[in-house]
């Protein structure tokens, strides 16, 4: 991302045309001219020209999800993506936040980026869960009182069981077609390891030998889309680093890949880096996109189930993956896929968004979860861990919870023969 100066130019690729009304989840919601892009974008012109950061500003903002449908939907080219970003980094600068909100913010930047920390609590995480203490915290509220940011955490927890760990290596079965480096992630890594194990199996199976750097760590995604632009650049940096030798980069978080492919804007400004960020956005791949580039040689078995395929805002809108996952799945003999309504508009994740404005989250994630359980599938197929809880969650919370898998272990399923109860069996 480039600097500040950047920004008046970019305001000036809007038209007001209103195109991005419909897309926007906030304005979807509210009907508020201020809460949708076209609205954001003419405050941004005010604070360009010298009106101060002020608080409601701010608030609208802040409430933006970062979701990218606009510019999708945007005829004029406008990068509201980055205008986002930028304003939020001059947010971060300027505006000083409530004690509160900045203790929040502090624990989830303090937190989440670091795989270490995540993995130490695991193991009281996991108790809690087992003794059944999360039922009787939620019954009581004495979360919500404390801090609505602090239930919405605890409430978005997914079930967790063992964590299989990843070798250094995992050799591809038979002839050997490609050698590819795999981003395991932070919360992926951590919440959803089993999802990283069957994405290294199936590249397996489809004669890759899969490569897991030992010093890889966070991508920098949550801190670049909330503001946090020199703290994310420092991350990128070592993601870099850890996966500049590889020849291609299989990502399998929308989130993650999407941050990635933009490293070359991150540190477009950074002479000692702009060519080496470059290189690694250039061969960065969501695991959909790589495995259809790639084309089938293992056998799919069949897989009798029905499935609803979710668009994950950072897959379909920012990296503009949206066949391939449909591609791969419709390739399984027996899977049935339907379309989700309104796949376009956000599930109220959105990084950190269901932590930081949970009620506003909780409100997407009923509407999102209401448009699943309508297609009646037996299992709900998302390719990023933040959609997964939270579209889990909002489906538990109206009493019709399904199960939840990423595409790489639907896949797996088939490839190794397990059959439908290896997915069916784990509803939240």
């Amino acid at each position: 991302m480039s600097g500040h100066d950047d920004l008046p130019k970019l305001l000036g690729d809007c038209v007001h045309c209103g195109f991005c009304l419909p897309t926007c989840p906030t304005y979807v919601l509210w009907g508020e001219e201020m809460d949708s892009p076209r609205g954001r974008i003419h405050l941004m012109q005010q604070h360009a020209e010298g009106a101060p950061m002020s608080a409601p500003m701010v608030k609208h903002f802040d409430a933006c999800l970062g979701c990218m449908a606009c510019v999708t939907a945007c005829p004029s080219g406008v990068q509201y993506d980055r205008l986002i970003e930028m304003t939020r980094a001059q947010v971060e600068d300027e505006h000083p936040r409530p004690l509160r909100d900045r203790a929040v913010r502090e624990a989830i930047f303090r937190l989440f980026p670091y795989r270490r920390r995540l993995r130490a609590l695991r193991g009281p995480l996991r108790a809690y869960q087992r003794t059944g203490l999360d039922r009787l915290v939620r019954r009581t509220g004495v979360l919500e009182r404390v801090s609505p940011s602090l239930a919405a955490m605890e409430r978005l927890a997914p079930p967790l069981g063992r964590a299989p760990r990843l070798p250094e290596r995992v050799a591809a079965r038979g002839e050997r077609r490609a050698t590819v480096a795999m981003l395991t992630g932070c919360v992926q890594g951590e919440f959803f390891p089993e999802v990283n194990a069957a994405t290294a199996r199936v590249l397996a199976l489809e004669g890759c030998d899969v490569l897991i750097p030992k010093g890889q760590g966070c991508c920098g995604a949550l801190s670049v889309h909330s503001g946090r632009a020199e703290e994310g650049r420092a991350f990128a940096r070592r993601t870099i680093e850890a996966f500049e030798s590889a020849d291609v980069v299989v990502v399998n978080a929308a989130g993650c890949g999407s941050a990635m492919k933009e490293y070359r804007t991150l540190l477009a400004d950074d002479p000692s880096w702009a060519r080496r960020a470059g290189a690694v956005s250039g061969k960065t791949r969501d695991l959909a996109e790589f495995l259809l580039e790639l084309g089938p040689r293992a056998a799919r078995r069949p897989l009798p189930v029905t499935v609803a395929y979710h668009d994950a805002c950072h897959l379909s809108h920012a990296q503009g993956v949206r066949a391939q996952p449909r591609a791969l799945l419709s390739g399984i003999p027996e899977l049935t896929v339907r379309e989700v309504a309104d796949p376009d508009i956000c599930c109220g994740s959105a990084g950190t968004y269901n932590v930081l404005n949970p009620g506003t989250a909780a409100e997407l994630g009923d509407r999102k979860a209401g448009n699943v359980a309508a297609t009646g599938a037996e299992l709900l197929v998302a390719a990023n861990p933040g959609c997964t809880m939270q579209i889990a969650t909002a489906l538990r919370r109206r009493g019709t919870p399904i199960a939840v898998a990423h595409t790489a272990e639907v896949l797996d399923a088939s490839l190794r023969g397990l059959g439908p109860d290896a997915l069916l069996g784990r509803a939240w």
